[in-house]
């Protein structure tokens, strides 16, 4: 995720966007008025290559003088023949492999690349990630951490701290196979410490990928689980960014409900003709632009929902773009007071939704949303559905204790507090859209 750089950051630090501890000042986002566009500070260094065959490009991209490491997930890789794609374009190169990234990426397993470059002169090598974004995410750890030498936690100075210690990294490069995250194109990554119950969000300007190539033939294997959970993850991307109080950022607003439309109508044709390379290119490159900084300049973001979806990750290992869709209506409904106009515009230039009365305009844009995720798409709508079965909620008062603990506030206003989660968490057990209090326990 990328944040703006005037309501979360300034461009020449990092955001401290910690899931497992203190939130409450980074979710306070900014003291001027949202009638107007923000200020912001806007730069984009990664160099998008793409279409059909173009991984042939990666010599062309990559110094002939580098040694890689090429990085990749559960080896799909290898069975839909983006792994020799890959490997004839580097003919001539010295590459290391390193596979197993995991979906949510695991520090430990990242621990074992960033020694690797270590122990081989790490300044030698370029980093490729090959993938979704996950496996980006957890290569620009990888690459922060292999030049790092102020101590060997990188977790806590990297991820912990946000990338605040972060003073140079190797270069990496993306051959993205998953559209979701828009990972290939941000200096952010999601880094999970599964055996520590902890997820945190690293950033740096210096781990922005120099390049990334985008063909859509590469998503075409891809199981149908992974096609939906992307454009999910992409449209609620665009979503915390456009269903916040600001005004009068037409460019953003505009934007942003085209990018919507072409999640929908490209999601829903994909879900019938998963080869159709249009909505997979359409899809692709909506799912970039959800998350490459752009729509984020000049207005309040609000991020809850990732948030709160990243805490049911942490413990359950689901689905991130299920959680998303599982939360999202719910912080809809307790945030509903301030967002039900925005809602409503979305419903009608998205949508055509078309009622005078805001609120129930509004009403009906979540119950909208919900069709395209739950019945057009077919993702789950509760934990338990997810799972199959009812799914242990021990968990939940831990996750309540250690964001109560830190004072933890998600959302733009900070208003959701560690007994809003914890409702919250309760609820996406079960399809529940009912209001939201703080002071409810719904054991």
């Amino acid at each position: 995720m990328f944040w703006n750089v005037d309501s979360i950051l300034d461009i020449r630090g990092s955001p401290r966007l910690d899931v497992c501890s203190s939130l409450h000042t980074l979710f306070y986002l900014h003291t001027m008025s949202a009638n107007h566009m923000l200020n912001f500070n806007y730069e984009n260094p990664t160099r998008i290559v793409f279409g059909k065959g173009q991984i042939a490009e990666l010599p062309n991209l990559i110094p002939k003088d580098k040694k890689i490491l090429l990085c990749y997930g559960g080896g799909s890789i290898k069975r839909n023949g983006v792994y020799d794609q890959c490997m004839a374009a580097l003919a001539g190169y010295e590459v290391t492999e390193f596979g197993g990234i995991e979906a949510n990426p695991d520090y430990e397993t990242l621990l074992k690349a960033i020694n690797i470059l270590r122990e081989n002169g790490a300044d030698q090598y370029y980093v490729l990630a090959v993938g979704g974004g996950s496996v980006a995410d957890g290569c620009k750890l990888i690459c922060a951490a292999a030049v790092y030498d102020k101590s060997t936690d990188y977790y806590q100075d990297l991820c912990v701290e946000g990338g605040a210690k972060c003073e140079r990294a190797l270069p990496l490069g993306v051959v993205l196979t998953l559209p979701a995250t828009g990972s290939e194109s941000n200096g952010n990554a999601v880094i999970s410490y599964r055996a520590k119950h902890m997820k945190y969000i690293f950033f740096s300007t210096l781990t922005y990928p120099k390049f990334a190539i985008m063909d859509p033939e590469t998503t075409m294997s891809l199981p149908d689980r992974q096609t939906i959970n992307g454009v999910v993850d992409s449209f609620v991307h665009v979503c915390e960014q456009y269903v916040t109080d600001c005004r009068n950022a037409d460019v953003q607003d505009r934007y942003s409900e085209s990018l919507m439309k072409v999640l929908v109508e490209n999601g829903l044709k994909v879900k019938k003709d998963p080869k159709d390379y249009d909505a997979r290119a359409n899809i692709m490159w909506a799912a970039n632009q959800a998350l490459n900084c752009w729509i984020a300049q000049g207005v309040r973001q609000d991020w809850a929902t990732h948030m709160v979806g990243h805490e049911i990750t942490a413990y359950t290992g689901m689905d991130h773009g299920a959680t998303l869709a599982i939360v999202q209506p719910k912080v809809f409904h307790f945030n509903f007071e301030h967002k039900f106009e925005k809602l409503a515009q979305l419903g009608e230039r998205v949508f055509g939704i078309v009622d005078a009365d805001k609120r129930k305009a509004a009403e009906m844009t979540i119950d909208r949303i919900c069709k395209f995720y739950y019945e057009e798409m077919g993702i789950a709508s509760s934990i338990n559905q997810y799972f199959g079965k009812e799914y242990d909620k021990a968990w939940v008062e831990e996750c309540y204790a250690k964001l109560n603990a830190a004072n933890v506030h998600f959302g733009e206003d900070a208003n959701i507090d560690a007994a809003v989660t914890r409702d919250i968490l309760y609820k996406s057990f079960y399809f529940c859209l009912l209001e939201i209090q703080p002071s409810v326990s719904l054991e």
